[in-house]
């Protein structure tokens, strides 16, 4: 099995699929993540990966779900961090 997931053609552990790359959120073809940072600008992305970081480590004691929250919260951060040392290694260039 592949625990990798690919963001931009590098890769990133992951470490469940309900959590990183859930089935239902590649229906029509596009990974739903993907469809919105082609129609935002880096910044609103950025804002908007902030967010649902945000949003799930607020939550993630009130629902019973806390370490899926957790993992979700990561897995948002994971993506900033990523793009982040992406786009610090292409201005070193």
């Amino acid at each position: 099995m592949n625990n990798n997931y690919y963001f931009g053609g590098s890769s990133i552990e992951k470490n469940s699929n309900e959590i990183n790359h859930p089935p239902h959120y590649v229906s029509g073809g596009i990974e739903t993540l993907d469809f919105i940072q082609a129609k935002l600008s880096k910044q609103e992305f950025h804002g908007y990966l902030l967010g649902n970081t945000i949003k799930y480590l607020s939550r993630a004691r009130l629902k019973g779900q806390e370490l899926s929250d957790y993992k979700k919260a990561h897995f948002y951060l994971k993506k900033i961090i990523f793009l982040k040392e992406e786009g610090d290694a292409r201005n070193e260039k």
